[in-house]
C-alpha cells in the first residue's frame, strides 16, 4: 500500500475547509454571476471603471458613440418596416386584451425608446404580444368587466403593467434569471400552441361579424366572412412566399399593413357598416397621455393585477430573452439575460405611466427587424418615431379599419405559433418533454391559461426532482489500450477490473436521493459478488449532512461484507464536508485517491497483500 501511494506524483488536497463566508461568496458568485460580468473592470483605474460601469448598466452609452450613418441607413429601413407591422399588430392585440385600439399604438411608441437605452440586444424589436394580451384580458376580465366598467378595467391593466415592470426589473437587479429557466422549451411550445388555438377560436366571431357566441345573437354576416377569408388567404400566401424565398421577407412584413389600408379604403367607400362589417371606430390624434395617476391599488381589486403581473412577467421574459438570444446566436453575439430583464422592467414601468400596456420582444417583429438588416437598437427608435407621426397625424385614418381585418391578422399570426412539427419532434425524441408540452397545450386550451402554464411547469419541476431523487449510477470499465474509464453499458468494449468495482454517481448526494444511492450501491455490490471493491464517487458536485450519513452507512455495510471502500477525487465542497464531519478520518486518508488509476493500483496491492 505504501509503495502504491509513493508512486503518486500528486496527492489529494486535505486543506483546511473554507470559512462559511468564503464558501457562501463562492456559491453566490456561481449562482448569480455565472458569466462574470465585471471581468472587464479588473485592473482598471477608477475613471475607466466608472465609465465601463455606466456602459454596462446603460448599453446605449456603449454603442451610440460608435454609431455611424453607415449603420443608420440599415436601421432606418428596418425601423420603418417593423413600424408597418407594429401599427396593425398594436391595434389587433389591444383588441385581444379588450383595450381601446389607441392603447396598442401608444404601446409601440414609448417602450421601444426605453429599450433602446437599456436593452442589450441589437435585433430585438419591442411591441405587444398576443399571449400576454390574452392573459391580461382573461385574468383582469374575471374581476372587472371591460364592457360594463371600461375605465376601471383600463386602470387595472395599467396597474398590472406597473407590477410587471417592478417584478422584471427586480429580477434583473437580483440576477434571478434562473427563475425563467423553469419555463422550459417544451412548456413554451405547448403554451404558445394552446394560446394560439384559443385566440383563433375567439377570432371566429370577428370573422363572422358576431359580437358574442350565444343563442340570442344575430345571424352571422356572410359579407364579413367572405372579406375575412380573403384577407386571411392573402396573409397566409405572403407567409408562404416568405418561407419559399426568404429574401422576400418584406412581402410578409408589409402584408398586415396592406390588409389594414385596403380594409380602411373598402370600409370607407363601400360603407361597410351598413353590410354588417364592424370597424374599429374613433381613434383620436395625440401622443400618450400620462396614466400614472390612474394606477389603482385598491385592496378590493389589487389581487387581479398582481396575479396578471406575475404570470405575464414570466411569459414575457421567457419569450423576449429566448428570442433575443436566438437571433444573437445567428450573428455569433451574446445577449445578457439579466440586462434584458432590467430593460423589460423599465420599459413596462415607464409604459404604465404613459398609457401603455405590457410589451416584450415579439418573434414576428424581431424576425422582420433581423431580416431587414438592422444593426443596432436604433431601429426601435426609428419605429417609435414612425409611431409618433402616426399618433400625431394618421391615427384617425385607421378608425375605418374593419374588425374582420384585425381578426384575419391575428389568426394568421397565431397559425404560425402552432408548431405541430416541433411537438412531433418532442414525441419522437423525449416522451416526457412531449407530455410537458401537451400539458401546457391542453391545459391552456381546455381549462385556463394560468392553470395550463402552472401544470406544465409543475411537470417540468417534477422531472428535475426525479433527476435528483433518482440519479444515474453506472459501473465503469477500462477502455483497452488507454487510461480511460467509461460506462460499460455505453461502451461494451470496456473491461471490468477483476475483484474491483468502480462506480460513478452522476448527481449530488442530497437527502432526497440518499436512500436510493445506498440501495443502488449495495445492489451493485451484491450483483458483482466482489470480494474487494473500490467504490468511486466521482462527478459528485455537492453533498449535505444526510449524504455524509449515507456514506457512513454504506461504509459500515461494506465493511460487514469484508469489502473496502475508496473515494476518487471528491470536489472541493464535498471534501470540505467530509473533513468537517470527520468522515475522512473514518474511511482513512489512505482510501481517498486523486485518480481512478491510483485507486485501482492501491486496491490491487491490497488484494495481493490479503492473499
Amino acid at each position: 500500500m505504501t509503495n502504491a501511494r509513493e508512486s503518486c506524483i500528486y496527492e489529494v488536497n486535505y486543506a483546511t475547509p473554507r470559512s462559511f463566508g468564503t464558501a457562501l461568496k463562492s456559491d453566490l458568485k456561481e449562482t448569480l454571476f455565472p458569466d462574470d460580468p465585471f471581468h472587464e473592470f479588473r485592473n482598471e483605474p477608477p475613471s475607466k471603471k466608472a465609465k465601463k460601469a455606466v456602459q454596462y448598466f446603460v448599453p446605449i452609452f456603449e454603442w451610440l458613440p460608435k454609431y455611424s450613418l453607415r449603420f443608420f441607413k440599415y436601421d432606418l429601413l428596418a425601423g420603418i418596416t417593423i413600424a408597418s407591422l407594429a401599427i396593425p399588430q398594436g391595434i389587433s392585440y389591444a383588441k385581444l386584451a379588450n383595450l381601446p385600439p389607441i392603447i396598442g399604438l401608444y404601446s409601440s411608441f414609448v417602450p421601444p425608446l426605453v429599450y433602446a437605452v437599456f436593452g442589450s440586444s441589437k435585433h430585438l424589436a419591442v411591441g405587444t404580444v398576443a399571449a400576454c394580451s390574452l392573459l391580461i384580458g382573461s385574468i383582469i376580465g374575471q374581476k372587472v368587466s371591460p364592457v360594463d366598467e371600461p375605465e376601471l378595467y383600463l386602470h387595472l391593466v395599467f396597474t398590472a403593467t406597473f407590477f410587471t415592470g417592478i417584478l422584471q426589473a427586480a429580477m434583473g437587479f437580483l440576477r434571478l434569471g434562473i427563475v425563467v429557466d423553469f419555463l422550459s422549451h417544451s412548456t413554451i411550445t405547448g403554451f404558445m400552441g394552446g394560446t394560439a388555438t384559443i385566440i383563433c377560436l375567439q377570432q371566429l366571431k370577428g370573422m363572422f361579424g358576431l359580437k358574442h357566441f350565444t343563442t340570442k345573437t344575430d345571424v352571422w354576416r356572410w359579407e364579413s366572412a367572405v372579406v375575412g377569408i380573403i384577407f386571411l388567404a392573402f396573409l397566409q400566401f405572403t407567409r408562404y412566399v416568405k418561407q419559399k424565398k426568404p429574401k422576400l421577407f418584406w412581402v410578409s412584413a408589409i402584408a398586415p399593413m396592406v390588409v389594414v389600408l385596403t380594409g380602411c379604403l373598402f370600409a370607407y367607400f363601400a360603407h361597410a357598416e351598413k353590410h354588417g362589417i364592424q370597424i374599429v371606430g374613433d381613434l383620436k390624434k395625440g401622443i400618450n397621455p400620462l396614466s400614472i395617476q390612474h394606477l389603482n391599488f385598491d385592496p378590493k381589486y389589487i389581487a387581479a393585477p398582481i396575479q396578471a403581473a406575475i404570470i405575464t412577467a414570466m411569459v414575457a421574459l421567457a419569450e423576449g430573452i429566448a428570442i433575443g438570444r436566438s437571433f444573437a446566436i445567428l450573428k455569433n453575439e451574446q445577449v445578457d439575460g439579466n440586462k434584458e430583464m432590467i430593460a423589460f422592467g423599465f420599459m413596462n414601468l415607464v409604459g404604465s405611466f404613459t398609457s401603455c400596456y405590457l410589451t416584450t420582444g415579439p418573434f414576428s417583429k424581431t424576425a422582420v427587424n433581423f431580416n431587414a438588416g438592422c444593426k443596432t437598437a436604433m431601429a426601435n427608435v426609428v419605429m417609435a418615431a414612425c409611431m409618433l407621426l402616426t399618433l400625431l397625424f394618421l391615427a384617425p385614418m385607421f378608425s375605418y379599419t374593419p374588425l374582420v381585418a384585425l381578426s384575419a391578422i391575428i389568426m394568421s399570426a397565431m397559425l404560425g405559433l402552432i408548431e405541430y412539427e416541433k411537438a412531433y419532434r418532442l414525441f419522437k425524441t423525449d416522451k416526457y418533454d412531449f407530455l410537458i408540452c401537451m400539458a401546457a397545450f391542453l391545459g391552456v386550451a381546455f381549462i385556463s391559461m394560468d392553470v395550463g402554464l402552472m401544470l406544465s411547469v409543475g411537470l417540468a419541476i417534477l422531472r428535475a426532482l426525479l433527476y435528483v431523487a433518482r440519479p444515474a449510477t453506472c459501473k465503469l470499465g477500462s477502455i483497452p489500450n488507454s487510461s480511460l474509464y467509461r460506462d460499460i453499458e455505453q461502451y461494451p468494449e470496456a473491461n471490468g477490473i477483476p475483484g474491483i468495482l468502480v462506480l460513478q454517481l452522476g448527481s449530488p448526494i442530497y437527502f432526497p436521493n440518499c436512500n436510493y444511492i445506498r440501495e443502488r450501491i449495495l445492489r451493485w455490490v451484491r450483483d458483482e459478488q466482489a470480494s474487494r471493491d473500490a467504490d468511486q464517487a466521482g462527478s459528485v458536485t455537492c453533498i449535505d449532512i444526510t449524504g455524509v450519513e449515507t456514506l457512513i452507512e454504506i461504509l459500515k455495510a461494506l465493511e460487514a461484507k469484508g469489502i473496502k471502500m475508496a473515494l476518487v477525487n471528491p470536489r472541493l465542497e464535498v471534501m470540505e464536508k467530509l473533513i468537517v464531519t470527520k468522515f475522512i478520518d473514518t474511511i482513512g486518508k489512505e482510501n481517498v485517491f486523486l485518480s481512478i488509476d491510483d485507486a485501482i493500483e492501491a486496491s490491487r496491492f491490497n488484494l495481493k497483500s490479503s492473499k
